[in-house]
Formats: C-alpha cells, sequence, structure tokens
C-alpha cells in the first residue's frame, strides 16, 4: 500500500493538522496521493505553494495531488484552474472522515473535484487528537479555530472562519488520554487563542481552561500555551501564570508593531503601553517568564520613527524569540489599499536590523542560564526543551520524552549545552 505524501506550508497549526489528515486518509484507504496543506498568509505564501504543487507534480507524474489550507480556501480557483491539481478541499473538509473516505473510495467520482464550502457559515471545531509529529516528547490539541478579529494586513479569518472553541470537557478527555499515554508535556493551540470560550455556554475564558486542565489531571507535568493576543488575557491565565508551576514560563505575543498609529492602521486592539504593562506584569508573577513576539515591518504608511518604537519594543517588553515578518502586499486586505507602500528593500532592511535585535535578545538568554539547572524535556536522545522553550544540546544521550534536570554548562550557537 502506497501512503500518501504531505507537503505542509505555513504556521504550525497547519502541522499538527497535516498529522491529523494523514491518519483520516490512512484510515480511508486513501493510496497513492500527494496532499499539500497551503497557507495564505501572504501573497508570497500562495506563490510558494503553486510552486510546491508544480515540483511535487513532476516528482510525483503518476499521483493524485489534492490541495488543501487556507490558499486553498481562499482562493480555490487559484488552484482548480492549475492542471497539476486534481482535487482543491477547503479547511473544513479536510478535518472530516467523510471527505477521505470519498476521496479513496473514488477519487473524482464520488468526491467531487472541489470541496470548498462557506467556512464563515461554520459554527463548530472538532478537537482533534494529534501526537508529537513523531516523537514521544510532547502533543498538540487544538482547542480552538478561525478569528472573529479583522486586522487590516490579515487575510486568514477568510481562510479559518470565526472563531469557535472546543469544549472544556472534550479538551480535558484528551489530555487525560494523552497523559495515560505517556506524554510529558501537551500545547494548546487555535488561531486566536485567548478568544476561546467565547462561543460556549456562560463564555468562559482561557485561563478557566487552562486552571481546569491543571486541576483534573494531575498527572501532566507540562502545559505549554502557543501564541496569545496579550489584551485578551483574563484574570485566570494571570493567577494561573503566578500559582502553577506546571505551566510554562513561555508565551508567544501577538503584538505586530510597537508604535500606536501603526497599531491603530493595522486594526489591532492594543497600544504599545497595554504591551509593555502585559509584559512587566506575568514577569512580576513569574519571573523566569520569557516572550517571543510577531511584528511586522515596513507596514504602509511606516516611517523610520514608527519603525525604531517595534525596535524599541523588543527590550522594553524583554522579548527573546521573535517572528519577524517583512509585510507583504496580500490582495483582499484593507492594508493592500493604502496608498502609502513601503519600498521593498527599506523592509528588508528593518526586518533585518529586528532579527539581529532578536539575536542580541537570544545571546542574552542564553548567557544568563549558564549555570542553572533547568527542566528539560527529551525531544530525541541529544536535545532538549528548558520549560522556556530553549534548545538544549547533550553529548551523551537521553531517554527521548523524559525530563531530565541537568546542569547548564556552556553555550553552542543558539543552544545551551548539558
Amino acid at each position: 500500500m502506497s501512503v500518501p505524501k504531505f507537503a505542509t506550508l505555513g504556521c504550525r497549526l497547519n502541522a499538527y493538522e497535516t498529522e491529523a489528515m494523514k491518519e483520516l486518509s490512512q484510515q480511508a484507504g486513501l493510496e497513492n496521493a500527494v496532499v499539500v496543506n497551503t497557507c495564505a498568509v501572504t501573497a508570497e505564501a500562495v506563490r510558494k505553494a503553486r510552486q510546491e504543487i508544480r515540483k511535487l507534480r513532476r516528482e510525483n507524474p503518476d499521483a493524485r495531488l489534492i490541495v488543501t489550507g487556507c490558499a486553498a480556501q481562499t482562493e480555490p480557483e487559484t488552484f482548480t484552474n492549475m492542471d497539476e491539481v486534481d482535487a482543491v478541499i477547503g479547511n473544513t473538509e479536510k478535518m472530516q472522515p467523510e471527505t477521505w473516505k470519498g476521496m479513496a473510495a473514488n477519487f473524482i467520482g464520488e468526491s467531487e473535484a472541489v470541496q470548498v464550502d462557506d467556512i464563515m457559515s461554520v459554527t463548530e471545531t472538532a478537537g482533534h487528537l494529534i501526537d508529537g509529529f513523531g516523537t514521544r516528547s510532547r502533543a498538540y490539541v487544538q482547542v480552538q479555530n478561525g478569528c472573529d478579529h479583522r486586522c487590516t494586513f490579515c487575510i486568514i479569518p477568510y481562510g479559518r472562519g470565526n472563531s469557535r472553541s472546543v469544549p472544556a470537557g472534550v479538551v480535558v478527555d484528551q489530555i487525560k488520554r494523552l497523559v495515560d499515554r505517556g506524554y510529558n508535556e501537551v500545547v494548546l493551540t487555535g488561531v486566536d487563542l485567548t478568544s476561546w470560550g467565547a462561543d460556549l455556554p456562560a463564555t468562559p475564558k482561557l485561563g478557566d481552561l487552562v486552571m481546569r486542565i491543571l486541576r483534573l489531571v494531575p498527572d501532566l507535568h507540562r502545559l505549554r500555551i502557543s501564541s496569545i493576543d496579550s489584551i485578551e488575557v483574563d484574570e485566570n491565565l494571570m493567577q494561573a501564570i503566578a500559582t502553577e508551576p506546571r505551566l510554562m514560563p513561555h508565551l508567544h505575543l501577538s503584538l505586530q508593531h510597537g508604535d500606536d498609529l501603526i497599531l491603530k492602521r493595522m486594526k489591532r486592539r492594543h497600544l504599545r503601553d497595554d504591551a509593555i504593562r502585559f509584559a512587566e506584569d506575568a514577569k512580576k508573577l513569574r519571573p523566569d517568564m520569557t516572550f517571543g513576539a510577531d511584528i511586522i515591518a515596513g507596514f504602509p504608511t511606516e516611517t523610520e520613527a514608527h519603525f525604531e518604537n517595534s525596535l524599541k519594543l523588543v527590550t522594553d517588553c524583554d522579548l527573546t524569540w521573535l517572528h519577524v515578518f517583512p509585510y507583504s502586499k496580500r490582495e483582499g486586505t484593507p492594508a493592500a489599499k493604502i496608498p502609502n507602500q513601503i519600498n521593498g528593500n527599506v523592509i528588508k532592511d528593518r526586518a533585518a536590523r529586528l532579527r539581529a535585535a532578536g539575536e542580541a535578545q537570544v545571546e542574552k538568554h542564553l548567557t544568563a542560564q549558564v549555570g542553572r539547572r533547568h527542566h528539560v524535556l527529551m525531544e530525541n536522545p541529544h536535545m532538549g526543551r528548558t520549560e522556556q522553550f530553549t534548545e538544549v544540546s547533550f553529548a551523551v544521550p537521553q531517554a527521548e520524552g523524559q525530563i531530565v534536570s541537568p546542569l547548564i554548562t556552556g553555550i553552542s550557537g543558539t543552544q545551551l549545552t548539558a
């Protein structure tokens, strides 16, 4: 049996969903197929998807080629019109067993070549139990999908739909099963994670979910939450940060910029001082807290003074792990219509300066860890991650999936050594 090949582009959530699709397609008995899970975050991402599709078709001339993901959802006709593509399925359809059963039964006959429904009409999201990418170190649980916000640079709500949450009871049951199977760390994932609960009865908050998981799954060693919108953080989540050592001291913040005028033009809901205040509050509650952040360089109308405020935000919020995005005009978004678009070379230069600031922060963080003892979750025999998600390299092999407590002895590149 020839199991399907998968190619994943874009965000971590796409990678998680690819793992779920692998299971669904194999359970359905789909053979001799290539599945491309696309990203739509920028025009460049769509261009890369088309490039990847052509490459995979050349490498697999006799396979059936299926395109899915956010780009397939937002512009299905782009891929339907490609000669290399046999079928296009949307973000809702890709997570449904019936889709893959139809594909396996009669690729084009019972399964329409294009299956992309109106994602804005979707009101529920299934919780997908996704194991840790072939390792025994950590597992991922999708607790939320979609986004109700309309940032001017972002196409993702049109690829993912409105925000919808997996009920807390379903999440807790999934995590209990994962712990029973030996996982020491679970990561909660979503598109707009801090909006979790707004569509559920009694409108619980993410902090309520975190506290419930930690209370009802006492054998879970480590709980990690992925990217959050700091302006939406609730009191219970702050309480968990302060009092729950099993909640990992690493938060990835969706900041996007450090200047108030640009934040308003992005239609973000926080200002510069809000971001700084949150980072300071979280550090007071948990001194070992580290932050990652998304920051966009070169948003339309961004002056050098605006950019300097983003650059200063790196140290003002004590950010360590930066995801820097050079602004890319995305048709279909309000930002694409703003007249004052920034020159590409200027964007490239500003992105490089942000990355350099991030590298300096990483170096500062790594230096501060030498001589300390950390609890490290082993991802493979020679590499694990600290509570703050810092990579640690081991000369002596360790047991994969286990938590060890070495003394940090030095630095090698962007890794600690132990």
